[in-house]
Formats: C-alpha cells, structure tokens, sequence
C-alpha cells in the first residue's frame, strides 16, 4: 500500500515538466530544435522506431545538434539536464566515468566491480569505465534509459543505460569543420567527411578530432599542467545501404594524454606542515611515474536484415581494448606518504543477435548476448614517510578479473485495442567471474612493474586463484493506456541484476581459520525491484510536452566496496573491505517539459525544464564493529545521488537575413551531494547552481554556424569526487578531533572539481 500511495501521488503531480531534448532515433528523423513537437519525434529505446510520446519508459535523449548548440564537451555534460543522474570524471582522470542513475551505480573503477549504469557506443557495452568519459563529436544522439535494463538490451544493468550513438553516412557527400577557441587556451578541432562510393550502395566516412586544454591550475611541484586535456581521437566507417538491409563496419580510436589530476588537500601537512594552497584547482604532488597516458580503441561490425515486413534480423560484434597508466598521488604533497602508481588493461569481445516481430497488434523481440572480457590492475601503494629507508614499504597488487556472461532475452508487446497494451518481458543472464590475485610486500622502494627497486619481502599476503558463478532470471511488465494519441500513461515493473565477484584489494592472509580466499574475498550479487508509473502528453495544439514518471526500488545486497587502514605482517598499510549493504531504498519523480511560449514570423521563445527527486537511503547496513554485528544503516548515506536536481533554459531564436539567430540561457541545480556512504564536511558538496548562456548565428541550411558561449558563469567550484583516510568513529564514521590520519602520516583529506568558468567560440562550415 505504500508503494502504490507514493507512485499515485507522484503520478497525479506529473503535470508541469517533461522529456527535456528528446530526439530522434535516426539520421532522417526530424530534429526536435526545430520542430518544437517533441512527442512526434522517432526515438528506438525499444529496438524499434515509435514516437517519443508512445514509449513507455522514462528517457531522455539529446541531439548532436542540441549538444553542439549547448556547448556540451562530453558525456558528463548530460548531467547537468537529465534528471536524478550523476556522470563525472572519477577522481584523478580526465576519462574514467563515474555514473549514478536514481542512486544506483558504482565509483570504483578498479578490476573486479562491475558498473551500475551500462554505457553503450554503437549498441555495444563498455564493459569498464576506464576511457568511458567519451567526447562529443559526430553525434547523432545520446540517450538515457532510467530504471534497470536487460530485455532490450545486450548487458543487464541495475541503474539504467547511457547510448552514445553515432551519425549514420548519408547519400550524398559531406565535409565538415569544427574548431572552438576559448579559456584556458581551448583550442578543439573536429573534421568530418562522408561520401557515398558508385550508386551509392557503399558509403564511407570518417572524423578527426584534435582537443586541447591548458590546465585549470598548476601541479607546483611538477610544474606540470593539473586539469589540462590533450586528446586525439579518430572513427571510421564503411556501410552498406540496400533496401532490406543495412551493414556496417565502424573502428575508433582515442589517445588521451592529459596529465592526473591532482586533488586539492583541506589539511596541512600533518608532518611536514605544507599549507593548504589558496586555488582548489592547484595541487602540490610529486608523484609522476608511470606517466599518465590513455589509450582505447574498438571495431564493431551491425548487420540488419529484413527477410520479410513482419521480421528483422540483427547482429553486433565488437572488440574494444583500452591501456591506462596513471600517478595517483592520495596525499597531494612533494612527500611519497600514499603515492599510487596504477595500470588498467582491459579487453572484450561481445556478440548481440536479435530477432524482432512486428505485426498490427504484436510486436517482438527476441536476443542473445555474449561478453568476453578480462580486466587487469595492478598498482602500488607507497608508505614510504610511514616507512622510511631502510623500510620504504611498498605493497603491490596485481588483480586478473576475467568475467563471461551468456544472457538470453525477449520482450513482447500486445495491444489489446488502439488504446491499451501489454508488455512482458526477461532475462536469463549467466556471469561466471574468475579472479587471480596477487598482494605482495615490497621493501627499499617500489615493485619492479613499475620500475621500483624494492626486494620482495615475505610471503603473499593474497595468493587468490578463484572462481563464481551467478545466474539470475529477472522479469519485466509494462501496461500502457493512451486514452488519445496525445497522451500515454504507463505503468511497470522491471527487476535489475549485477553479479558479485572478487574484491582485488582485499588482503586473503586476514581470512579467519577455515575460510579460503576465495571466500574471504568474493561478494554477492545485487538486484533492484523497480516500480514505475508514467506520463506523457502534448498540449495546447502541441505548444507544450510534458513528461513525468515516478518510481519506488527496493535494493538488495548493495554492493559497497572501499578500503581502511589495517596492520598486516607487522605493518600498517590498507585493507579493502566490500559491504553488501542489506537493503537500501529509492523513491521518487522526474518531470521534464519544453513548451513554445511564443511562435511567431519574428521570433520563437522555448522554454526547456527538467526536475528530479530521489529519497535515497540504507535501511539496512550490517557491519562488524569490535566483531560485533551492528546496524548502521541511519548513519550511513547513498553515494552521488543528490536528492534535487534539475535545469531550465530560455532559448530565443529570431531571423537575422536569410539565417537566424539564437540567445539562450540556462541554470542547473543540484542539492547536497555525499562523496561516500561516510558524511564529509570536506569533500561533500552542498547545494549549488550553474549557470550558462549561448549567441549562436547560423545561415542558412546551417551551411555555417558561429557561437559564443559561457560556461559556468558566476565560477561557483564544485566537488566531484575526494579521498580521505582519516580517524574516525566507526559507527558514525564523524571524524575524530582532533584528527589522525588513518593512512600514511601526512592525512588524506583532498577533493576533485568540476569546470571553473569558461567561454568559448565555436564556428562550423558544412559543404
């Protein structure tokens, strides 16, 4: 009964916002800046082309040219929109992505943790994060699918999914130029060119991308460049066009050189009594080896067949790699306290094939989906101030986490009349996760994978050779009712799944007599039930879309990894400790409108708006205090998930000559985030604003386009993210006072930020 009150109430409120930017799902689809009719617009977030205003899910997707008019740079700029999600740079990288969706996600990036939200390239999964902060060119769209996903697509996912989509190659032959000048001496250049090859049935295209950035701030002990961006990225395509089918070849490739960030300490030094500097985007680490570098690529082939009008046929391969290697300095200072030089390696091989039926009442689809990957870390962890020469401890680890999963899935739609239908759907996924780690000692200096000359000390403190499997079937029901074809109200039911693993950072010698490794250092799977209702509705002659969807999951088994200081073999250094957090709640609305104010000859005002809540909290959360089982859930908070957040812009577009132009605005907003499931008064956001505005010109047929455009306005400094390993109490998790440093000697207390303010120009031509 309270499910239902809730989901009611916040039904019967969904009457004032809706689907911000939605778009369409292909090249010919009518953009929805242009047409202002949102609900009108072919969107594919069922494997099949239907009006946005039909679909009976909560997404939100976005245009190339929407994105471009906005100045967006990457996939985290969507945040700032889309309601109740969270995507941002993880820590010290530019392209590691942190993503939240209605409170459920993952933040660690290291091998062995599966993310919460899948982000997909082509419809093809990226099975970790690292080099998942993609930039924004050559878009067709982006969506983002709110709620758990598996019957419509290749991996099971518990938060939802991000769909990074690029252009289809058009009939005729295009070239285009980008290039942005602006703060920080941005300086970005994107050209992109297309032609189709004899009758037209081959066409082939591709685009080059050059992104540069000085930094934000100054690492004053490198004198390195901290929060500068130097990317080169290229894709290239070849497909086949025919009447009942379609085929494409698609390859990409990015090198991101950008120096680690540095974090910003809130401390002195607690030994060398380093101040604390006066710019949150300068940093004083001294760590630099290996140097930071990234590099990922991938080739996928899609092929579409129609064997007939009632069935289509597909298939994705893919194969993608990427090869991190990155300075993690934890304490920020000259001193090698907790310095951590890390490697990622990651690889993956995936096969999608779907089957879908379409009738007049009856529509279908049925897909099997296969991953084969494995992903590599290895990192040290340097106490050499905790653990001075002769010491110079070091503990290195190197973790092998293969995973293979074979999933079945199908989803079925019926209508019952032109007004009412039903949907069911499921998944049988199948993980199995092998894991081989390796914890060593290392005394006199580092371990020699990263060119260190410390001697192997002691015997392994993991030596882990294991094995798990999970399995899961989880369901899926939608009912739609659309009393006209203007309105949709739905409501459904969707379970998600994640499969458990092994903790990489664990230390195997601390499992209790009896218990193997395997055991100690493995953790359970998660699952989400999701209720949902919706709404979706034009009006007033279609000047007005409105969207809202309100939604109740209870979360089980909430997987929560991190890491405390503990003594092993006689010396401090750190253990990594995964809670399954026992249940944990979400609930809440998301509303989202666009609305034509005025729409004249002379001009056209547009309003856009969008606004989440979340009720995010543990409601239980058993941890071992003293060996004693206690509950902790009420001090305990759900990770980067605000419980507000939302955005409105004014966008006025009028004729100038034979072209037009645009001004806008626009503010976003977010309530106070938590960094972890610990309260920090340091690293925790509170409330706060951003505010943008935009003078673009284009002439006509968009032949050309100029902007200038403002970021970040009012230069209000945002924390993303933070490490700390300070004393505190182990219930509260409150610091002690005063304080101690939980790790090393210097204290760990530091914070990453978002953009300071910055404006840019950016011009295009298009031949």
């Amino acid at each position: 009964m309270q499910k239902t009150a809730l989901l009611c109430r916040a039904s019967l409120a969904a009457s004032a916002l809706a689907s911000l930017w939605a778009v369409p799902a292909y090249a010919q689809a009518q953009d929805s800046a242009d047409s202002g009719d949102e609900g009108a617009i072919i969107v594919s977030a069922r494997r099949r082309d239907e009006s946005l205003i039909d679909v009976p899910i909560a997404i939100t997707a976005l245009s190339g040219d929407q994105l471009a008019d906005k100045g967006a740079v990457d996939i985290t700029a969507l945040a700032e929109t889309v309601p109740n999600v969270t995507l941002e740079s993880s820590r010290a990288t530019n392209s590691t992505l942190s993503a939240f969706i209605r409170g459920v996600g993952q933040q660690d990036p290291v091998s062995g943790f599966e993310q919460g939200v899948g982000i997909y390239l082509d419809d093809v999964y990226l099975n970790r994060p690292q080099a998942a902060v993609l930039d924004i060119y050559d878009v067709e769209r982006i969506e983002v699918l709110r709620g758990p996903q598996g019957t419509l697509y290749g991996r099971n996912t518990v938060g939802g999914a991000v769909k990074y989509v690029t252009r289809k190659l058009d009939d005729v032959a295009h070239l285009s130029v980008r290039g942005t000048y602006g703060s920080y001496n941005q300086a970005d250049g994107v050209i992109t060119a297309s032609t189709p090859v004899g009758s037209g049935v081959l066409r082939v295209g591709g685009s080059l991308a050059r992104l540069t950035r000085d930094g934000f701030g100054t690492n004053l002990t490198t004198k390195l460049p901290n929060y500068d961006k130097d990317i080169w990225a290229g894709r290239g395509t070849i497909e086949l066009h025919g009447d009942d089918f379609f085929a494409r070849i698609a390859a990409d490739y990015t090198h991101d050189a950008s120096h680690a960030r540095g974090g910003h300490r809130f401390i002195p030094g607690m030994v060398s009594g380093t101040p604390v500097l006066a710019d949150v985007y300068d940093t004083q680490g001294g760590l630099n080896t290996p140097k930071q570098d990234v590099k990922a690529w991938g080739v996928s082939m899609f092929f579409e067949a129609k064997p007939s009008d009632a069935l289509t046929l597909r298939s994705i391969s893919a194969y993608r790699k990427d090869d991190s290697l990155t300075p993690i300095d934890f304490d920020a200072l000259p001193a090698e306290d907790v310095d951590v030089p890390g490697i990622y390696r990651n690889k993956q091989f995936s096969q999608e094939l779907q089957a879908l039926i379409s009738t007049d009442k009856f529509n279908g689809l049925i897909g099997f989906y296969y991953l084969n990957a494995d992903a590599l870390t290895q990192f040290d962890v340097r106490l050499f101030v905790a653990y001075p020469s002769p010491y110079l401890l070091t503990a290195y680890t190197d973790a092998d986490i293969h995973t293979e999963t074979v999933a079945g899935f199908a989803d079925f739609t019926y209508d019952f009349t032109d007004q009412l239908s039903l949907s069911l759907g499921g998944r049988y996924t199948w993980d199995k996760r092998d894991g081989k780690i390796l914890r060593q000692y290392y005394l006199g200096g580092g371990s020699p994978v990263f060119g260190g000359e410390g001697i192997l000390y002691g015997a392994p403190l993991t030596n882990l050779d294991g094995s798990r499997t999970f399995s899961k079937f989880t369901p899926k029901a939608t009912l739609t009712f659309k009393p006209d074809s203007d309105t949709t109200l739905y409501a459904s039911y969707s379970q998600g799944f994640k499969g458990g693993g092994f903790d990489p950072r664990g230390v195997g010698a601390n499992a209790p007599s009896g218990v193997t490794q395997a055991d100690f250092l493995s953790f359970k799977p998660e699952k989400v039930d999701s209720y949902e209702v919706g709404y979706k509705a034009n009006l007033l002659d279609r000047r007005i879309y409105l969207a809202a969807a309100a939604f109740y999951m209870d979360y089980t088994d909430v997987q929560v990894p991190g890491s405390v200081a503990c003594t092993v073999g006689g010396f401090t250094t750190f253990c990594g400790v995964v809670a399954n957090a026992g249940k944990a709640r979400m609930q809440g609305f998301e509303f989202e409108t666009r609305a034509k104010l005025i729409d004249t000859d002379a001009g056209k005002l547009t309003f856009t708006g969008s606004v989440g809540y979340v009720d995010a909290k543990y409601t239980k959360y058993i941890t071992n205090i003293a060996s004693t089982p206690t509950d902790v859930a009420k001090y305990r908070h759900i990770q980067n998930t605000p419980a507000w957040s939302g955005a409105a812009s004014l966008d006025y577009t009028m004729p100038v000559g034979d072209g037009s132009l645009s001004i806008g605005a626009g503010m976003s907003f977010k309530s106070k985030t938590y960094q972890f499931e610990i309260a920090n008064p340091y690293i925790d956001q509170p409330a706060y604003q951003l505010f943008d505005a935009s003078i673009v010109y284009r002439a006509p047929d968009r032949r050309w386009t100029l902007g200038l455009y403002g970021k970040n306005l009012t230069d209000k400094h945002v924390k993303t993210s933070g490490y700390t390993y300070m004393g505190a109490d182990a219930t509260t998790g409150v610091l002690t006072t005063p304080m101690v440093s939980g790790l090393g000697k210097e204290g760990i207390l530091s914070a990453f930020y978002g953009n300071p303010r910055q404006v840019f120009i950016t011009g295009s031509i298009n031949f």
